[in-house]
């Protein structure tokens, strides 16, 4: 016969005080200076890793990479280490052709939290600026170059080995091995994993949630290329609709900027209920660029020929297949970025889709004017490692409490915002999920007047970079509501799902200038609509309808 224990309180106090003492103890030993001078060689015995060196870095240290390809100097030449922290750089062999270059940046700080940064383009960039972002927040974090420097793509060209690192091996690597290193160094294994990105790093961390979904619990992936294939596909087809300069379909930067960008705002800005410059949802747009054709054939300098009306309308409309099947959604109206204009619009393919052409679908020679529609199934039907980054079953993320919150600034003119709300869609069918059940746990935000990844008209800084943090960290830009890091952060270990973001415009994009307006972005599929009462500026005459 059992006897009921007299004293199952005093038990229970009893084991929480050695537990206590016992984490008490361990986090009083630690000393971060000693682990920084052993880690090299503890990492050393991670299989196939070469460590490069371990060094101290104290807050304010200005760090520069000479290692690091010229082609990367616009992602980061230099970087202010933000805290106190061990860098730690090293090589990851993934195969006998292939390896990833990768840095830790642990920081003295640390909060029991792991996080990998992700990549743009198809650049082999280890993203600096996101390292020290992340580091400051007390998260031991990692970076990688994707398995190949520089920014294009010609090491692609016969290494599938080194293709797969850019597909997925990169950033899956980079977790594993960047999870051993924080629990060599620290002496204890990290408590939650995150993950950050956008662009291609969006499509990395899609990536991760469908096929390595024990990697992160919580992802933020904004404007995500994925759909990749067909995005590449659409990015290269404006030069087929547009031509070169001479071209009679051929439109100048300044006539996309100002005579097409006015006439779109003139026609849709007001739809959500204020004129403020901003499409706070662009589906709403029918936008009609007939009413830009000259009335007259000699006065051409604010108006468009028939045919260049008739480009502008195939600009705005998807691309359809052979079959006739969709490939992917329309550009946006209202995207028309000054910096982005003539590397979409400007007579030469875009860069992304050139490299991915020449030195993946086919050749380095291949005539890259003659793209046409049978070309674009063949990149299609490729999908070299399942790029594309396409599949809708979620569940095994889902089921292990994973978090997802996406966003996409809705004036992004390289991947066209509508192509995350077709991939929403297409989790919602797959997964036979409506909004409320997707809402469980994956969130998708579309933010007004943000261009791609950050800048633009909107209230674009929601903390999804150093910069969408306002370029500092106060309690003030760490807030949830307003951050998108923090918010998944909160999400996974409050299970507090966030019902808006809260976006900031500062006037010019400088803080020591203040706040121009705010505004709360709504998640999918609601949309911000002005209520026609209150200053336009404040987030609280707006609501999510």
């Amino acid at each position: 016969m059992q006897t009921e224990d007299p004293a199952p309180m005093a038990r229970i106090i009893f084991l929480a005080a050695v537990v206590f003492q016992f984490l008490w103890t361990a986090a009083a030993a630690f000393d971060f200076e000693s682990a920084c001078s052993t880690i090299a060689i503890q990492a050393a015995s991670i299989e196939n890793t070469t460590i490069f060196f371990a060094d101290l870095v104290p807050a304010g240290t200005t760090l520069t990479f000479p290692d690091q390809d010229p082609s990367c100097s616009g992602t980061s030449s230099s970087q202010v280490a933000l805290v106190d922290m061990c860098r730690v750089a090293l090589n990851v062999t993934t195969s006998h052709r292939s390896g990833i270059t990768m840095e830790a940046w642990l920081p003295r700080n640390w909060t029991g939290r792991f996080l990998s940064t992700g990549n743009g383009g198809l650049a082999g960039c280890i993203q600096y600026v996101d390292l020290a972002y992340t580091s400051a927040q007390g998260f031991a974090t990692v970076g990688a170059n994707n398995g190949h420097n520089g920014t294009g793509g010609s090491l692609f060209f016969n290494n599938p080995d080194v293709l797969a690192d850019f597909v997925y091996r990169s950033v899956h690597t980079n977790a594993v091995v960047g999870k051993e290193i924080a629990r060599m160094f620290y002496g204890t294994p990290h408590r939650t994993s995150y993950y950050i990105g956008c662009s291609t790093g969006g499509r990395q961390g899609f990536k991760m949630v469908q096929d390595f979904p024990q990697d992160f619990d919580g992802v933020v992936a904004g404007s995500p290329a994925v759909n990749f294939n067909d995005l590449t596909s659409w990015q290269a087809h404006f030069h087929n609709i547009l031509g070169v300069a001479s071209s009679p379909t051929f439109m100048t930067t300044d006539q996309w900027t100002g005579l097409v960008h006015d006439s779109i705002l003139e026609q849709c800005d007001t739809i959500d209920g204020v004129a403020d410059g901003i499409i706070e949802d662009p589906n709403l747009c029918d936008y009609k660029p007939e009413e830009l054709i000259c009335d007259s054939p000699t006065n051409r300098s604010n108006c468009l020929t028939p045919a260049q009306a008739t480009a502008v309308r195939q600009v705005f409309s998807p691309l359809y297949n052979t079959h006739g099947e969709l490939m992917f959604p329309r550009q946006q109206p209202g995207s028309e970025n000054p910096a982005i204009v003539s590397s979409l619009y400007g007579g030469d393919l875009f860069a992304v889709s050139e490299d991915w052409f020449r030195f993946v679908v086919f050749n380095p020679t291949f005539n890259l004017n003659t793209l046409n529609l049978q070309d674009y199934q063949i990149a299609q039907d490729l999908n070299p490692f399942n790029i594309a980054t396409f599949n809708g079953d979620l569940s095994s993320f889902q089921s292990r409490g994973g978090k997802v919150i996406t966003y996409h600034g809705q004036a992004d003119m390289l991947i066209s915002p509508a192509d995350t709300e077709f991939y929403y869609q297409h989790v919602s069918s797959t997964m036979g999920l409506p909004p409320s059940k997707l809402d469980d746990f994956l969130r998708f935000f579309r933010i007004g007047g943000m261009s791609h990844c950050a800048t633009g008209p909107g209230a674009w800084e929601i903390g999804q970079t150093l910069a969408g943090a306002s370029g500092n960290l106060t309690a003030e830009t760490l807030d949830p509501d307003r951050n998108v890091l923090t918010t998944v952060v909160r999400w996974v270990e409050e299970g507090i799902a966030p019902d808006t973001i809260l976006g900031t415009k500062y006037v010019n994009d400088t803080t020591s200038l203040g706040v121009e307006f705010s505004r709360r972005h709504c998640r999918y599929p609601t949309r911000n609509v002005y209520d026609r009462k209150g200053d336009s500026n404040l987030p609280s005459s707006w609501s999510c309808k």
